[in-house]
């Protein structure tokens, strides 16, 4: 029989496997990024910027989803690193530019293997992969075209 609050159990939610899983997944990445000094935050920004090369703080935020107060503190911890260094535009000192130094590129290079490793600990064909990746991208643009 169902009752009013079946909507409120944890197994009728779509966010609870979403948030177990991410977390999961991230926790396996634990050990790869070690050996890079690395933290998951981290890494994604050093691949988006591997990618962009140079690119201002909104755009950065918007890309990995992150707002100023989440990536601020990570940019600032790349930097002392010495893998990123950030500028203010001449034309406007609220517009923060992030360029990856060499340093950051060579970062690149020890962290090539790392998304095969992790491949291997999903475990899931190739076609499921494929399918998650663009249900997960559909909910993301859902989310940011609704606002939700």
């Amino acid at each position: 029989m169902k009752d009013n609050y079946d909507c409120l159990k944890l197994e009728n939610q779509l966010c609870f496997p979403l948030y177990a899983c991410s977390k999961e997944v991230v926790r396996k990445y634990k050990p790869f990024l070690d050996e890079l000094d690395l933290t998951y935050t981290q890494y994604i920004t050093m691949m988006a910027l591997w990618d962009k090369k140079e690119i201002n703080v909104k755009s950065l935020g918007s890309i990995l989803f992150l707002d100023s107060g989440t990536l601020t503190p990570v940019l600032k911890k790349l930097e002392s690193k010495g893998y990123i260094e950030r500028h203010r535009a001449s034309d406007d000192e609220r517009n923060l530019t992030i360029r990856t130094t060499q340093k950051g590129m060579d970062l690149r290079k020890k962290a090539k293997n790392i998304p095969e490793k992790i491949g291997t600990c999903v475990n899931l064909s190739i076609e499921d992969a494929q399918k998650l990746y663009e249900i997960l991208y559909k909910i993301l643009e859902n989310i940011e075209v609704e606002g939700l």
